[in-house]
């Protein structure tokens, strides 16, 4: 073992960290809880998707921001300990550390779903173990592995989306009327059921709770900045084809699903692309699309591995969690927060066997508060950040956010709002109440564990180039 405080390996490109980004932003939220938002929206979930994504691309920018100022392993723990304050950095990173611990048990919990279209008498508790070892072994091997199997599992996702959405296109054009569909597909089922927003703004407003859920762990694009080989260039790159994945594999996807069938023919059994097209009648595609639909489930707990795992690195290196999590093997991974993932991960065998009907959504729900909390702590981590180089005079970011400062200042005034509306509906106000809790927890912990260097801000080395080349990676020529 290498000793506590060494660094990650850098062994992700370009291409690994551009289809991570792809591959966090479709995942369980898209092909299984987009059916949970529908139902609660109808079509007028699209436009709460566009609005979350124009809020979420400036969490992306700001967080870009640092991550090109500051390439570290700790990301936006490190960041809001070194711009809010220690306790802010502890709060953020155990916060992320449980996001991505209970989005991951959603993961496995969606793909037991799915597992179910082919095996309907096999528990669902058995595919949750077999995944969770598989994906463990994965994420101790070398993280030009890990690389390599996330840029092929979104491969295949995106392929797949890009085909789906070519075919839907051409169902709804030429008027094709598959054999078993239930309504005539076209532009018209987005406004002939109750009209573009049947139930209304509350619907919409009840909707963001499972929309903001789609996008979340899309912030581990940051955590790549300490493994990646050329952060100034690559997280750029990643984090500016956010509103392209966004209209794409959200806006254009539901769209052309809910004008093939009727929004109120999605029952949510199942993914609403495997019910759609075996309604369709079309053959296989049901089947094809599922296996799809279980290689976004694994993308998806794949990432939340390694991200979960990288912070808790960060979070040993500044004295906020125990030092056996710093331990790297020989090939350059934190092998103590992949064990550590894998015995959480264990907790979705548990739930499944005993509430697999309920699970998903109370713990969607929850998710959704941690993600937001961690992007309210990115924009804030950001806003401090800007403040400090106006007043210290210091060279001008590589990778500015546009529209500073009112974009910032809405998009935080955005999440606070998504953070009262898990309070105002009852199927979430449990994720708000274990949300408290669990800050009350952290902040009881801080006081009473944390010590010595971990009471310090700490250290990170500024990385922003010389004016000159600030102003040629701005310019992109």
């Amino acid at each position: 073992m290498k000793p506590k405080g060494s660094v990650l390996t850098r062994g992700l490109n370009a291409r690994h960290i551009r289809f991570m980004a792809l591959g966090s932003a479709i995942g369980t939220g898209l092909f299984y809880g987009s059916s949970s938002a529908i139902q609660k929206a109808g079509p007028a979930v699209l436009l709460a998707y566009i609005i979350a994504g124009a809020a979420v691309f400036m969490v992306m920018r700001a967080l870009g921001e640092m991550a090109v100022r500051h390439p570290v392993s700790g990301s936006f723990g490190q960041y809001a300990g070194r711009y809010l304050g220690p306790l802010a950095g502890f709060i953020t990173g155990w916060t992320y550390v449980f996001e991505m611990a209970v989005v991951a048990v959603a993961d496995v919990t969606a793909f037991s779903i799915y597992m179910g279209f082919w095996f309907q008498d096999v528990p669902r508790w058995i595919w949750v173990l077999a995944i969770i070892f598989f994906l463990a072994a994965v994420n101790l091997l070398s993280v030009k592995v890990f690389g390599e199997l996330e840029f092929w599992f979104s491969l295949v996702k995106v392929s797949a989306i890009i085909a789906m959405i070519a075919g839907g296109v051409a169902i709804i054009v030429f008027g094709f009327h598959m054999e078993g569909a239930q309504a005539a597909a076209g532009l018209g089922n987005l406004v002939n059921n109750g009209g573009f927003m049947p139930n209304g703004w509350v619907g919409l407003l009840a909707a963001f709770a499972v929309v903001m859920f789609a996008f979340g762990g899309i912030e581990t694009i940051g955590v790549t900045a300490g493994e990646a080989k050329d952060p100034g260039k690559s997280i750029p790159s990643a984090v500016n084809t956010v509103p392209v994945r966004i209209l794409l594999f959200y806006v254009l996807t539901l769209g052309v699903l809910m004008s093939l069938v009727p929004w109120n023919e999605i029952t949510g059994e199942s993914s609403p692309f495997v019910q759609i097209f075996d309604s369709l009648g079309i053959p296989l595609a049901a089947h094809i699309l599922n296996a799809v639909v279980i290689t976004a489930a694994l993308s998806a707990i794949n990432s939340d591995i390694f991200g979960a795992g990288r912070v808790l690195f960060g979070l040993s290196q500044q004295g906020h969690a125990p030092a056996a999590f710093g331990k790297i093997s020989r090939s350059g991974v934190p092998w103590m927060t992949v064990l550590l993932m894998t015995g959480v991960l264990l907790a979705g065998v548990v739930l499944n066997a005993t509430i697999p009907e309920d699970v998903f959504l109370l713990i969607a729900s929850i998710a959704t508060f941690a993600t937001v909390w961690v992007w309210i702590m990115i924009l804030a981590s950001h806003v401090a950040m800007k403040r400090e180089i106006a007043r210290g005079g210091m060279a001008p970011s590589a990778f500015p956010v546009p529209l500073w400062p009112l974009a910032s200042v809405a998009a935080i005034v955005f999440m606070l709002g998504i953070i009262v509306l898990l309070g105002v509906y009852p199927d979430t106000r449990t994720a708000l109440v274990v949300g408290a809790v669990w800050l009350v927890l952290l902040t009881v912990a801080f006081k009473l564990w944390v010590r010595g260097d971990g009471r310090r801000r700490p250290h990170l080395v500024d990385e922003t180039p010389p004016a000159a080349v600030v102003e040629y990676a701005a310019t992109g020529d």
